[in-house]
């Protein structure tokens, strides 16, 4: 038999797992040079997809064709490493690169290992003893520098930084062969898919494009077949207009009728009314929420720099004993604030968070909570419950009933919304996957009704239907949320501001977003972990006094309210100005008082910017 066009072919494939159908009378191809993007839900189905397309796993029925030179890699999940192996053996073996100079001449080589930074963790480090993050990185680095026709990557982006996910999907967009990749990072699939593939009900249905394309696609293709899933498509609608309104790198990708998607999100409001909740949140949380004053904090001992706050960066066997993560750090978190934190790894973003929830002590300084402050934290591990327990008692023993901005849910609804449908809210906790149990820990914070929420890498083992479910009710929380996420498109979502640990004990804030930060450590700004504590003493800015940056915070709460109350005044001048449509007279009037409130607004965002550079130091 001749050999397939394609690289893998599927023909008519069923596969189940008990009474579940998984794959259902499914058939597809993967083309030469296609990268294609695997989004579904959890337990839909996408790794036993890959599995079937690689070999691991044999259909029931159907059939599986491959090309026959077909040279093809494959990253798990489990991240298992021949036992008693280093890095080298793992990513550059003898059987490859008999001399070290073979490989050190080789830029995409060297850009692998720079890139997950393996040359900072060492080739000669034995990877036994290794985090579970760490063993990933090796474990990708030897697929990524083998040549073949194609690369099929379960979850790559887990344990990689910000800065190591964009590294990521430069490099897999720029070679030459074939790309599987299974995620929830929805900018990563933006980034690199050429073509998406939804699991979903046994069926993968195909779209062009990434994610952005993706959405639109579902939208539109709901729409035509008159779906009658309201609440499912009113997400939908609500993420494709933040996506049509949002940054123009993402909205020039879909090749679909942009009209189509204009019509859609017609009527489609803004996703949250910042003026309106910033106001509620002053109202529940009162002027103060977080006063960080003049912190020093240092961590003594390698677990205690990287393994305790930021367990997936990578191993420094020369980091020092001790290090100063913050020295005289001034930071300031009021009412309503939306911030994204990010960082290099072991930077202290969460060594920062368990600060301000009182589970780590500053070595001098202190730490103002807020009177009214009812926090909910998220933390990076899974919180232990009763295993014989069931979800909905899991849940209902928070609460039956919260409210969440201005609506009220109940447990049983907020469950379903989270992926927990009627029947699987009797699933004993014990039965739950790692992804279920983080689910049900982030829905019991939800039913606290807390009023701040601090969410450290919330997207973990989250679907993206669960995380545009989490995204739709944070854009009704009224209350102040602190971030510390990798995934780019979850900041940019949720996150009115982001600021940055660049390594170096200060806290930057960043006007650009995460592409100022990329920025600025592309330029050298944000120091490496394990940087002497001298080095973090050492900078070429003038230093602020206490008392001004006092002055400073004061005046950044001022040109706050000052700006709440500029949008106001600009979204009624707009209201009259459509009012006002056929008195050409009144029409100028306004339009000149429009033009004034906007300049003004504009000079003040510009003091707010210089004011909380010298608050922050």
């Amino acid at each position: 038999m001749s050999a397939p066009l394609n690289l893998v072919n599927i023909e008519r494939v069923h596969k189940a797992h008990g009474t579940t159908v998984i794959l259902d009378d499914v058939s597809l191809g993967i083309a030469a040079g296609e990268r294609i993007g695997v989004v579904g839900r959890n337990g839909g189905g996408k790794s036993t997809l890959l599995g079937v397309l690689t070999g691991t796993q044999e259909p029931d029925s159907g059939r599986v064709t491959r090309r026959g030179d077909l040279a093809m890699g494959v990253l798990d999940q489990t991240g298992t490493l021949p036992a008693g192996t280093t890095v080298r053996d793992v990513v550059l073996p003898t059987s490859r690169f008999a001399h070290e100079h073979e490989w050190a001449a080789d830029p995409a080589v060297r850009s692998v290992l720079t890139g997950l930074e393996l040359d900072r963790m060492g080739l000669d480090s034995p990877v036994a003893p290794m985090s579970g993050g760490e063993r990933r990185r090796v474990a990708l680095a030897a697929q990524l520098i083998r040549p073949l026709d194609l690369l099929v990557l379960d979850e790559p982006t887990n344990h990689l930084d910000v800065e190591g996910v964009a590294w990521l999907a430069g490099y897999v967009r720029a070679r030459a062969g074939g790309l599987v990749v299974v995620t929830h990072d929805r900018w990563f699939l933006d980034e690199v898919s050429t073509t998406t593939w939804e699991v979903a009900d046994g069926q993968v249905h195909a779209y062009e494009g990434g994610y952005s394309a993706y959405t639109l696609a579902r939208a539109e293709r709901s729409r035509i077949a008159s779906v009658t899933e309201d609440r499912r498509m009113n997400l939908v609608r609500k993420e494709l207009a933040w996506l049509r309104r949002g940054p123009p790198a993402r909205t020039s990708k879909p090749k679909f009728r942009i009209e189509a998607a204009q019509a859609l999100i017609a009527d489609e409001p803004p996703a949250r009314d910042k003026m309106s909740l910033a106001n509620f949140a002053a109202k529940r949380l009162g002027k103060t929420v977080y006063d960080v004053e003049g912190v020093t904090f240092t961590v003594r001992g390698r677990g205690a720099v990287d393994d305790a706050d930021d367990p997936a960066g990578p191993a420094q066997a020369d980091a020092p004993a001790e290090r100063t993560l913050f020295r005289d750090l001034t930071w300031h978190v009021g009412p309503g604030d939306r911030i994204g934190i990010v960082g290099v790894n072991g930077a202290g973003k969460t060594s920062l968070l368990k600060m301000l929830v009182g589970e780590t002590k500053p070595d001098s300084g202190e730490i103002v909570v807020g009177q009214t402050v009812s926090v909910a934290y998220l933390s990076q591990h899974v919180t232990e419950l009763n295993p014989k327990q069931r979800v909905l008692e899991a849940v209902q023993d928070v609460a039956r009933i919260a409210r969440i901005g201005n609506q009220e849910i109940s447990a049983s609804t907020l469950a379903e919304r989270f992926g927990f449908a009627a029947n699987r809210q009797w699933t004993p906790v014990g039965d739950l996957s790692g992804g279920e149990r983080r689910r049900l820990q982030l829905l019991r914070l939800l039913m606290g009704e807390p009023n701040v929420l601090i969410l450290d890498e919330p997207t973990n083992d989250l679907d993206i239907d669960t995380l545009t479910a989490l995204e739709d009710l944070l854009d009704g929380f009224p209350g102040t949320v602190l971030v510390v996420s990798h995934d780019r498109y979850f900041v940019d979502r949720v996150c009115d501001s982001v600021v940055a640990l660049m390594g170096n004990g200060a806290l930057a804030a960043l006007p650009g977003g995460v592409e100022e930060y990329l920025r600025r450590r592309a330029a050298g700004e944000a120091t490496l972990p394990g940087a002497s504590t001298a080095a973090v003493g050492s900078s070429s800015a003038p230093a602020v006094s206490a008392a001004d940056a006092r002055a400073a915070r004061k005046e950044v709460s001022r040109l706050e309210r000052r700006m709440l109350k500029l949008d106001g005044d600009e979204k009624k001048l707009h209201q009259q100005l459509a009012d006002a449509a056929t008195d050409f007279a009144r029409a100028a009037e306004l339009d000149a008082q429009l033009r004034a409130v906007q300049a003004e607004k504009e000079q003040v965002e510009n003091d707010w910017l210089a004011a909380t550079e010298v608050a922050e130091g």
